[in-house]
């Protein structure tokens, strides 16, 4: 029989696997071998892997874990291989030890350790795509299910969640992403004869303070308001004696439920009526909310008390995540995992007591589910 890892040693061994978006590195093999007595989906497309592991012990709710065993590029200035990791006063260093290799070791060995049959159905839903285009990860998967009529009542989706403390916070929705592309038109010439020329330098200078950090709209209990935020401007020719003939300028909207694509080009069209201008949005994502008065938050915030002794806020802040694919079908969705200062940075780590608290919790959630 093969011998049982712990909770640590699986991280380690996650951890030692450079799994660069797409390549998995061959840790979905891997915990596909681990969990033998799970019935396993393997759905692999546009060169990405995923990975659908599933049990049903009895008839009732279906939960699925879900996360992503991709990492980014590790960069350079690490102080160590960030594909070997170390140990080092309490601290496991290597790149995904924040996000997310520590959350998907906690709910691996979860279910590997699992002492009594589950009241319902449990899975695992990996995938080696969370930090790319994700265009053939987690959604792949989920219109599978959809097909098969096997998608999960809840979902806990194991990404770095806490900012200060560990249990200090919970997502339980995130915003929505809409890109911006404008170019404002104008007329070339000669800066000695501004009256012969249009400058659209000039033309938006007056609109900015309508336009940069501009909230639009105010939030609610769940969502900080919807900010206009530019990230890049740009137009001339890099000389003195020319005005430029357009402008270029590209933002970002991370969007509450409250705002819309259609919203914020109401709003670009209004600031920038009687100027010649194109304008391109793109929807990235979409937000959502799961209820405060879900059965698995209710559950997760009771648990991490019990394990840490604070009060976890409920929160929608940050960037995106595989949460965006799997709230639309109706599945109420919750993310928990360890501190997220260090994700994606040089020296990511994550410490071991961290670890050990959130498999700690998982075990607990499902044996109270």
């Amino acid at each position: 029989m093969e011998k049982r890892l712990d909770v640590i040693d699986l991280f380690l061994k996650l951890l030692s696997a450079e799994s660069i978006t797409p390549d998995d590195g061959g840790l979905l093999t891997f915990i596909e071998n681990y969990l033998a007595d799970f019935e396993a989906t393997w759905m692999n497309e546009g060169g990405v892997k995923n990975l659908f592991l599933t049990k049903k012990f009895s008839e009732g709710k279906h939960l699925c874990f879900a996360g992503h065993v991709d990492v980014v590029p590790a960069g350079k200035g690490w102080e160590n291989n960030p594909f070997v990791p170390v140990i080092k006063e309490g601290y496991i260093y290597g790149r995904g030890a924040q996000d997310m290799k520590s959350g998907v070791a906690a709910f691996v060995q979860t279910v590997r350790d699992m002492k009594s049959d589950f009241s319902g159905r449990l899975s695992l839903l990996l995938t080696s795509d969370e930090e790319g285009d994700g265009t053939y990860g987690t959604q792949i998967v989920l219109k599978h299910l959809k097909e098969i009529d096997l998608l999960p009542d809840y979902c806990i989706i194991a990404e770095p969640t806490c900012e200060e403390k560990f249990g200090d916070a919970i997502k339980i929705g995130r915003r929505g992403s809409i890109n911006g592309y404008l170019t404002l038109k104008g007329e070339q010439g000669h800066a000695a004869y501004p009256e012969k020329t249009v400058n659209p330098i000039h033309d938006i200078a007056s609109i900015l303070g309508y336009i940069a950090g501009h909230n639009l709209d105010n939030g609610d209990d769940d969502f900080a308001p919807s900010k206009l935020v530019i990230t890049d401007i740009r137009a001339g020719m890099e000389v003195t004696n020319v005005t430029p003939h357009e402008l270029r300028m590209m933002f970002n909207v991370r969007n509450s439920t409250k705002t819309t694509k259609e919203s914020v080009e109401d709003y670009m069209h209004k600031v920038f009526d009687g100027l010649k201008y194109e304008l391109i949005l793109q929807q990235g994502s979409y937000p959502f909310v799961t209820n405060h008065d879900s059965y698995i938050v209710h559950q997760l915030k009771e648990i991490i008390k019990e394990e840490t002794g604070i009060e976890t806020k409920l929160s929608t802040a940050g960037g995106t995540s595989d949460g965006r694919h799997i709230a639309p079908y109706g599945i109420e969705v919750v993310e928990f995992g360890v501190i997220n200062d260090r994700i994606h940075a040089i020296n990511e780590r994550t410490s071991i007591k961290e670890v050990e608290s959130l498999y700690n919790i998982f075990v607990k959630i499902v044996e109270r589910f």
